[in-house]
């Protein structure tokens, strides 16, 4: 019998998500947590069961959980969400797409979502939290700070240093050995050196 798994967030970063949990396998969705005029609607046939102030009720009921409230701007709502589940002993699996390729040699870290085709080469460590997008990649011995997103078809090179809560969009490439600034918005399709 599989784990049943929440997810916290119920937008279109959670069909993603959805998606990825299904192709897995390992877990059957419980339900989704979202703002309360949503409760009783469903996101990909998964009912919309609770909002953010019934985490703790649900804790008691559930052991797995996933954020799943996107990160564009800042990670704020996101690293809020992570320190209130951790502070309720909530576990979150880190998810892993079956479509992904995750080195033996690289650590991904709790509650962090590897979505489809993504790459996490050797040597590499990623934080808590963190979302590595469709396409993305982690190079070896790169190091990505909890509550990061790297965005879609991203490329985070060897060595680079990526601060907690910093997003990388979209086909951003940062250069090898780069140290990316905490909360540090990197825009789609750049160049980034770093500081």
């Amino acid at each position: 019998m599989k784990e049943k798994i929440i997810l916290v967030g119920g937008g279109g970063h959670c069909c993603s998500c959805i998606d990825v949990i299904e192709a897995d396998g390992r877990y059957d969705i419980a339900g989704i947590v979202d703002v309360p005029e949503k409760v009783g609607e469903q996101v990909l046939g998964h009912p919309i069961i609770a909002s953010d102030d019934q985490l703790g009720s649900l804790v008691t009921e559930h052991t797995n959980f996933l954020i799943t409230v996107g990160q564009i701007k800042s990670s704020s709502l996101r690293r809020r969400l992570y320190d209130k589940l951790r502070a309720l002993d909530a576990t979150l699996p880190a998810i892993i797409s079956p479509r992904a390729y995750v080195s033996r040699h690289a650590f991904i870290g709790q509650g962090t979502i590897v979505m489809h085709d993504a790459l996490v080469n050797a040597g590499a460590r990623v934080g808590s939290n963190c979302i590595l997008n469709t396409k993305s990649l982690i190079e070896h011995d790169a190091v990505v700070g909890d509550h990061c997103h790297i965005s879609t078809g991203a490329v985070v090179n060897g060595d680079v240093r990526v601060g907690e809560g910093a997003f990388v969009g979209s086909h951003a490439v940062t250069v090898h050995g780069a140290m990316i600034a905490a909360d540090a918005f990197v825009r789609a399709g750049s160049l980034e050196r770093g500081i």
